[in-house]
């Protein structure tokens, strides 16, 4: 994977987030939570796919040869984590366990770790981009104070990740031919499709609950997917140039480029 991305500017901005979050400290748990149990089974399961370890793709990372993106990896994987714990003591909040796994996550993980940094990144990918509208359905569409903060605060994060990712990747697509390319993006969507297909299975009646329709997250899903698949085919802007991130953006750290908001 060719490193043509500076990824000083992401390390910066993963070590600040850090230090805001510890001047932050928790919500308030002990305000506790009102969940429908719709969502709390929903919760469950994306409480279980925030909480991997990162060792793997810390291990690709390391192959990379990038002290910066290796650095900033480690700090993603612990944003994640922090996520899983979110999650776990907001079902605490509500009186709701953890469980100790599910079948869709035990396939995606299986399938990350099998493939190249690559490969795996545009699977993670697929993850992230179906998180935004999750949490922010959670965020807009739960009748839950707690509950509420809590998805903001992971779908803050999240919107940082996809950029963060389309940095890589459009780094890594630069080795590719036109033609691999269009393959390549073909099967992500492919990928895609079938990933949101399982999320409505599995998701749905929270979505439901939560105001949102299979038909609006799918296609939530899609655009943010778009944007992403744009930002990492499209051509690298020139260091040198510095534009104003137009309205609805979101500037990534240190590069002066601004990023589509997702």
């Amino acid at each position: 994977m060719t490193a043509i991305e500076d990824f000083g500017g992401w390390l910066r901005d993963f070590e600040a987030q850090a230090l805001r979050r510890a001047e932050r400290g928790d919500p308030a748990w002990e305000a506790g939570a009102r969940l429908d149990p719709a969502v709390v089974r929903s919760m469950q399961r994306f409480q279980v796919g925030e909480g991997s370890d990162g060792r793997i793709l810390i291990a690709k990372a390391v192959d990379a040869a990038d002290p910066d993106y290796t650095a900033a990896i480690r700090l993603f994987v612990a944003e994640e984590q922090n996520h899983a714990r979110l999650l776990e003591r907001l079902l605490a909040a509500a009186g709701e366990p953890t469980i100790a796994g599910h079948w869709s996550d035990a396939v995606f993980r299986r399938l990350r770790r099998s493939l190249g940094l690559r490969l795996e990144l545009m699977v993670l990918m697929v993850a992230e981009v179906i998180a935004l509208p999750y949490y922010g359905a959670i965020r807009d569409g739960i009748d839950d104070p707690l509950a509420a903060e809590v998805a903001a605060r992971i779908l803050a994060d999240e919107e940082r990740h996809v950029p963060f990712h389309c940095d890589r990747l459009r780094a890594s697509f630069t080795d590719l031919t036109p033609a691999t390319r269009a393959v390549a993006v073909a099967g992500w969507w492919a990928i895609t499709a079938g990933a949101t297909a399982v999320v409505l299975y599995d998701h749905g009646k929270a979505l439901t609950s939560l105001g949102t329709t299979r038909r609006h997250f799918a296609g939530r899903v899609a655009t943010h997917f778009h944007r992403a698949t744009t930002h990492v085919r499209g051509p690298r802007p020139a260091t040198s140039r510095r534009p104003a991130p137009a309205a609805g953006t979101i500037r990534r750290p240190d590069t002066g480029r601004a990023y589509a908001h997702m």
